[in-house]
């Protein structure tokens, strides 16, 4: 049986868009052969559609799609993930998270998702209402389980908010089946595969079936959805394996008898942080109807490492450099910004901020006759530049990416409607320490970052000799207490019994339940951590809880 996978990038509301991504691919594959065709969850809405559910015509604008897309299928199924609406219910949500099996010109089948994830970014359960039992084809001679994503994640070893009461798997062992079927929009971060792979090979061996696993690929707001689709044998071995973090659309063949696993080589985890950020940059911004990026370029790493991935994402001739040198930044961070400008290619201009500087000063004189300066007057300075950025953004009809590390932003080491302006946090999700990991990867085909970028000290140049570890310890030392404490959940008391001074853990543990405020008010961020900031951490701003 010749198995054809339609690994696709579709965009969330876009019904025509996706409709017509659906069809090419669907001709496609039938011309190469496939006896059955398989397309991600919710390939006809986008994933995740969120409160789009909730608009009045939204449901039935997607059944009006769906029948369009069904009426072009001749003899060669296709499946096709959908929103389908529950007819004459009484109680419940009214929607279906279903699998529409499209034949012969019209939707013969539904099979719906009987596990509704409602944890980190998932709330399911807003909007769905959850099918009682597994659903089975028969077809062609063959018994298919067919399943949605969340239906076989449900291993007691994985590591979610989530348990169920209901194990769609166990329901269809000893059913005999020939073949599992598993439609996906499963976001990626980092280590998702290893531990996807392991779930899908678990369910092989359990249900004894080959397993079709078909993901959806590119990215939706902050999330970023890897592809990787692939096929395992009844033992658990990989047989298939669709690439990450691109569109591909392939024929494969599935054998019932002994099979040979396929040899995969391991793939350097920055890599994947790497082509994750370099997707979910491009799909947002494009999908924003954006074709140009701005970005302030300081001289620093963060801000380098940036306009490299925007340089991946939309090309050297769209995006633009800003320098903003005041009279604290130093010669050779302009120098570094210029440096880096010429190596990749963009626009470059510089604008000094002394004067405008010197003008909010004078006009806040006044008001500030009785008090000494202080960290006020840095974060002017800062508010300067975002103010800048966003009229050149304004003017330029270009998206502001904004530069701000997950580490600074932890913490609080960013200024609000300064260096925070913008339309996307594109490394917010990324540890400092990692950044500098990425900076080096980008350097690996050519030094497109300064040498000096990388290697000398951080520093925001908002007050004179300031050095980013003059108030914040070592950055490795901080990203550890951050990742206890952030993705790990884990309380002060744990962190310090691990081994951490108990001062700095304290401090740390202080400065991130302070600064909610600021990052609720941030550009949204691409997500890559198993929990990053943003709609997945839903932490209370006004709380006076300290563990």
């Amino acid at each position: 049986m010749k198995i054809g996978i339609a690994q696709i990038n579709t965009t969330v509301g876009d019904l025509k868009g996706n409709q017509s991504l659906i069809l090419a691919a669907y001709d496609r594959l039938v011309k190469e052969g496939a006896d059955l065709i398989l397309f991600p969850e919710l390939a006809v809405c986008g994933y995740p559609p969120r409160d789009l559910l909730l608009k009045s015509r939204f449901s039935n604008d997607v059944a009006d799609t769906l029948n369009a897309i069904a009426s072009r299928t001749k003899s060669i199924p296709a499946l096709i993930g959908t929103v389908e609406s529950r007819a004459n219910e009484e109680s419940g949500r009214p929607l279906y998270n279903s699998i529409a099996w499209c034949e012969n010109g019209t939707v013969q089948h539904f099979a719906r998702k009987c596990l509704l994830p409602n944890y980190d970014v998932f709330d399911e359960e807003r909007y769905f209402e959850p099918s009682k039992a597994s659903a089975i084809q028969n077809w062609n001679g063959l018994k298919i389980g067919l399943t949605i994503c969340e239906d076989i994640w449900t291993d007691e070893t994985l590591q979610t908010s989530k348990r169920y009461e209901f194990d769609p798997i166990k329901s269809l062992e000893n059913k005999d089946l020939d073949l599992l079927i598993n439609l996906s929009a499963s976001p990626w971060h980092i280590n998702k595969e290893t531990t996807r792979t392991h779930l899908i090979q678990t369910v092989s061996k359990r249900l004894n079936c080959p397993v079709i696993y078909c993901n959806a690929v590119g990215g939706n707001d902050e999330l970023i959805f890897d592809g990787s689709s692939f096929i395992t044998d009844q033992q658990g071995s990989i047989t298939h394996q669709l690439p990450s973090f691109q569109s591909s659309l392939q024929v494969l063949e599935i054998e019932t008898s002994e099979t040979t696993p396929l040899e995969t080589d391991e793939v350097d985890p920055i890599q994947k942080t790497h082509d994750a950020l370099v997707l979910g940059l491009r799909d947002y911004a494009h999908k924003s109807q954006f074709k140009k990026g701005l970005i302030g370029l300081s001289g620093g790493i963060d801000s380098a490492v940036v306009a490299a991935l925007a340089v991946k994402a939309l090309g050297s001739e769209n995006v633009i450099g800003i320098a903003m040198p005041s009279e604290i930044s130093s010669e050779h961070s302009l120098k570094d910004a210029e440096a880096l400008a010429k190596n990749l290619g963009i626009e470059f201009q510089t604008i000094p901020i002394k004067d405008t500087y010197n003008a909010v000063e004078t006009s806040l004189e006044p008001s500030f006759l009785n008090y000494s300066k202080d960290v006020t007057e840095e974060n002017i300075q800062a508010r300067i530049r975002g103010l800048l950025l966003m009229a050149l953004s304004n003017k330029y009809g270009a998206l502001l990416l904004t530069t701000g590390n997950k580490s600074e932003i932890a913490v609080g080491y960013c200024t609000l409607y300064g260096d925070m302006c913008g339309g996307l946090a594109v490394i917010s999700d990324v540890p400092k320490m990692q950044v500098y990991a990425l900076a080096r990867y980008l350097n690996k085909a050519g030094d497109c970052i300064p040498l000096n970028t990388i290697e000398k000290e951080p520093s925001a140049e908002l007050s004179p000799n300031q050095k980013d570890q003059d108030s914040l310890p070592p950055y490795p030392v901080l990203d550890a207490i951050l990742n206890q404490y952030i993705e790990c959940g884990r309380s002060k008391a744990e962190i310090i019994a691990d081994g951490f001074d108990s001062e700095t853990v304290q401090f740390i543990v202080q400065k991130v339940d302070q600064n909610e405020y600021k990052r609720k008010q941030a550009a949204p961020g691409l997500k890559i951590s198993p929990l990053a900031f943003g709609v997945g951490r839903r932490m209370p701003i006004v709380q006076n809880y300290s563990n």
